[in-house]
């Protein structure tokens, strides 16, 4: 049966540009069939499934999807963290007309569920009171398994970030194995990777056109199972004794060919190999499409979606959100919704690159930032519509803080550019770095009437902010709260350099000015800077004189952050198999990457940032008698711990140590 859409024109010909139109928008998304009845629907076009409860808010993807597909003219439901026991749940709203989208949340379901330790949390913020367990293990995989038993001929679409960043063979940090593209063992038709905004339009109208979802291989940012056709040149990059990345540039239509997953299981440099020319081809301007082997199938995927224009952007914040959760909820606290209800987001993208962080795989390095019009009408909305609301905008930002509006300065070198950052391992003299833009948008959100404080919680690249000593005057005389997070991660080169983060002297230089700053506005404000423990390319000495800075410098981290290795990311690539892919990745000539993977050394490493602690300080001292400084153990200032062991306090070494073990330090056992 063929679906029409129920509204005129949800596209713009040509530009692509989204729709925007309020009309018949339903106060929310059904989530039952008596809302359905309401709205005198006898069935959905679309079924979206989400690990998260249902927040109709811009910062939830499923509410910018189903949204964007409702102001298409499709009717959309929503199935929200069901109980995934049995197929019931998930025929709730009854057989979709179209396809059931489905994805695992805001989060990746594991990272989501365990601890860089791998404990399982004992909370959720995306889930009504708070509570854990409300969502399975690989959440969007049991979904999709759930939707077939429900109805197995309606075609089933992933997407949301745990789709993005499985989308290719990838190693799985809780099972410490490669597993497959989740599309593949979630038995999908297709995968929506990225800010999908266009995809899952096209995709929409395509198959209320009546074609098949194997039909849609052109859409950009989608991956699905294909073979290669004919006329395309392939590009070998699954030779590992060879050079050749798939670098080269040929004339028609070619397509890079990944090692197989089967490669990737057995060899951890292939795995190195095939995240390399993944994230080398990840420029929308100038990637390729790749094709990975998976058994007897070959996994296709399509180059990254092109970045939506401001018009496209302000469509997508525009459209008519009920800013609220579901009232199915009732007066439960949904904390993520608590803590975003009164922030704004003005860009998405980061053209950082660091190599532990999911954003560039996912939302892409080419920034896509709002209008100010749009954004002032989002906090008039706040102002007028949000219950609780007293004045203070508790966040206004994206990824990062302060990238909005920037871009290279040469479109043409932007399109043809495949450098993983443009700030690392400096600043690229194309970029424009200017931070006029956002200076002038934070003066008009600040007259806006009824905001009294506007906050800045989102993290401030801070290599950028020393190009602009009027922004950090900006930042720091009026959207500072008292303290403001930045994340300079480590003090040493050769984890920073694997990080790709800038050296500890830019800190140096951004904390002069934030100091000088309050000085000026006289202010009492201080900087909490982020520490990552554990991360590839880290060694024990490195640990230990990140200790040392944080204690000359009066830190006492309360919290601090293990590397977790989330799918895809380049830091995973190097924690899996000890070899570099930011460098050209070839066997017997691949540069080696320190990793740290043992509990009892992670741990170690993290009890350095918390060098402060007692319970830390039996493991510290074993360590740095093993390490040669034992120097370090005693009551003077410039040592890093007391020799004296407060009554009642300190670790008990973990179970399961061999005796004998010592800890190590770059990778060689220390004895006595």
């Amino acid at each position: 049966m063929e679906i029409e859409a129920h509204t005129e024109a949800p596209l713009i010909s040509g530009a692509c540009q989204i729709a925007r139109t309020g009309a018949r928008a339903a106060p929310f998304l059904p989530m039952s069939r008596a809302e359905m009845d309401a709205l005198g629907w006898d069935a959905c076009d679309i079924v979206l499934v989400t690990g998260d409860a249902y927040v109709d808010h811009p910062s939830f993807g499923m509410a910018i999807i189903g949204r964007l597909l409702e102001a298409q003219g499709f009717r959309v439901g929503i199935i929200a963290q069901p109980d995934w026991q049995s197929a019931e749940p998930f025929k709730a709203l009854g057989k979709p007309r179209l396809f059931f989208g489905v994805t695992g949340g805001n989060m990746d379901s594991m990272v989501n569920r365990y601890t860089a330790d791998r404990r399982i949390r004992s909370d959720d913020a995306y889930t009504p009171g708070g509570e854990g367990g409300k969502r399975p293990d690989r959440c969007t995989l049991v979904y999709s398994q759930r939707c077939r038993e429900a109805y197995k001929d309606v075609p089933i679409i992933l997407g949301g970030i745990e789709a993005s960043l499985r989308r290719i063979a990838h190693f799985d940090y809780w099972s410490e194995k490669v597993r497959r593209s989740v599309l593949a063992d979630a038995k999908a038709d297709l995968l929506l990777y990225g800010n999908a905004e266009r995809a899952v339009v096209e995709v929409a109208r395509r198959l209320a056109a009546g074609e098949a979802p194997r039909d849609l291989a052109d859409v950009r940012g989608v991956a699905l199972f294909r073979r290669v056709p004919e006329h395309y040149v392939e590009l070998p990059a699954d030779d590992l004794d060879s050079a050749d990345e798939g670098a080269s540039r040929k004339p028609g239509d070619v397509v890079i060919r990944l090692p197989s997953y089967e490669q990737v299981d057995k060899d951890s440099e292939a795995y190195a190999r095939a995240n390399r020319v993944l994230h080398r081809e990840s420029n929308p301007g100038n990637a390729r499409p790749l094709v990975q082997r998976h058994g007897d199938r070959d996994l296709w995927l399509n180059p990254p979606p092109i970045p939506l224009t401001t018009e496209e952007m302000d469509a997508v914040y525009d459209l008519p959100y009920a800013r609220a959760p579901h009232p199915a909820y009732g007066d439960a606290k949904i904390p993520a919704w608590d803590m975003i209800r009164f922030s704004v987001t003005i860009m998405r993208g980061c053209f950082g690159g660091c190599t532990f962080c999911s954003i560039t795989e996912h939302e892409g390095r080419i920034i896509q930032s709002r209008s100010e019009a749009s954004i002032l009408q989002e906090i008039e909305q706040i102002r007028d519509k949000t219950p609780g609301f007293t004045g203070v905008i508790s966040d206004i930002g994206g990824p990062t803080a302060n990238m909005y509006r920037m871009a290279c300065k040469d479109p043409k070198v932007e399109a043809a550019c495949r450098r993983p950052s443009c700030v690392f391992p400096g600043i690229c003299p194309n970029l424009n770095t200017s931070h006029d833009d956002l200076i002038r948008l934070y003066r008009k959100v600040r007259e806006v009437k009824g905001v009294k404080k506007v906050l800045v919680a989102s993290g401030v690249r801070y290599d950028l902010a020393v190009e602009s000593p009027e922004y950090v005057e900006e930042l720091v005389t009026h959207h500072v709260g008292g303290l403001l997070k930045i994340a300079p991660e480590h003090t040493e080169e050769g984890p920073l350099d694997k990080m790709m983060k800038p050296g500890i002297g830019t800190y140096d230089r951004f904390k002069a000015m934030f100091d000088a700053a309050a000085k000026k506005a006289g202010k009492k404000y201080h900087l909490i800077p982020y520490f990552i423990a554990a991360h590839p390319g880290t060694t024990d000495e490195d640990m230990m004189n990140l200790a040392l800075w944080l204690k000359k410098n009066g830190f006492r981290a309360d919290q601090v952050q293990t590397f977790l290795p989330s799918p895809m990311a380049t830091a995973t690539a190097m924690y899996h198999s000890g070899v570099n892919p930011l460098r050209g990745v070839r066997r017997g000539a691949s540069e080696t990457v320190e990793t740290v993977k043992g509990l009892r050394q992670r741990r170690l490493h993290k009890a350095f940032l918390r060098y402060h602690d007692p319970e830390n300080w039996p493991v510290l001292r074993e360590a740095l008698k093993a390490m040669g400084r034992a120097d370090l153990i005693g009551p003077r200032p410039d040592q890093l711990i007391p020799a004296h062991q407060p009554v009642g306090t300190g670790r008990p070494a973990p179970r399961g140590r061999r005796p004998g073990t010592k800890f190590t330090t770059k990778g060689v056992p220390i004895r006595k």
